[in-house]
């Protein structure tokens, strides 16, 4: 049976609830799906392919860039995809950055008041200025998928320095956006890719 890591880094608990519905989602009778946080996936030998979550405070969350970093030659040989979590997104339609496959939570994504002159926030919040230090994190490595989507966001479970900053930088509301049917979505579409990828 082929084994699937779900690997993630949270806040306060809400990326990790969304790594279970990947889970719940990608795994089955011929895959099996196993959740764990960063920390303690140290060992990606035994897996066929891997998954890795995290969510967006000031830049993708270190534990998860420094875990792509650390492990870049044992993805490069498996296939690997990525998720991120974030309260805010400008809208660009971009369905590619830098070659890799992105789908975009529609319910994330704002479009910008002025396409041609974006605010502070907004040129922030690009797709590409989320993603491309994923990708350059992992690189040579190259996931199947990035996916975006809406996330948690609960000011008094952060510390200080980031909650200074997404109240004043990025302006999110405190709230809950995580779509469930679209998280899904994403996991189904991305096993077909990892079986698809098993295959060539």
């Amino acid at each position: 049976m082929k084994k699937i890591l779900i690997a993630y880094a949270t806040n306060a608990g809400s990326t990790a609830d969304v790594a279970e519905m990947v889970k719940q989602t990608i795994g089955n009778k011929t895959l099996q799906a196993e959740v764990k946080p960063l920390a303690e996936a140290s060992d990606l030998a035994h897996y066929d392919a891997v998954i890795i979550g995290a969510p967006m405070i000031i830049g993708w969350h270190r534990e998860a860039r420094r875990f792509l970093r650390t492990h870049r030659e044992a993805l490069s040989g498996k296939p690997f995809a990525c998720f991120l979590t974030a309260m805010s997104l400008t809208e660009t339609r971009e369905t590619a950055i830098d070659g890799i496959p992105v789908q975009v939570d529609p319910g994330l994504a704002q479009a910008p008041r002025n396409p041609k002159r974006l605010s502070p926030k907004e040129l922030y919040a690009l797709p590409y200025n989320y993603v491309h230090p994923i990708l350059k994190s992992a690189a040579p490595a190259r996931p199947l998928a990035v996916g975006l989507f809406g996330g948690s966001l609960n000011l008094f479970t952060l510390k200080w320095p980031a909650r200074i900053f997404v109240l004043m930088a990025i302006q999110a509301r405190p709230g809950d956006i995580r779509d469930e049917a679209f998280i899904k979505n994403w996991a189904d579409n991305l096993r077909s890719q990892i079986l698809k990828n098993w295959l060539t």
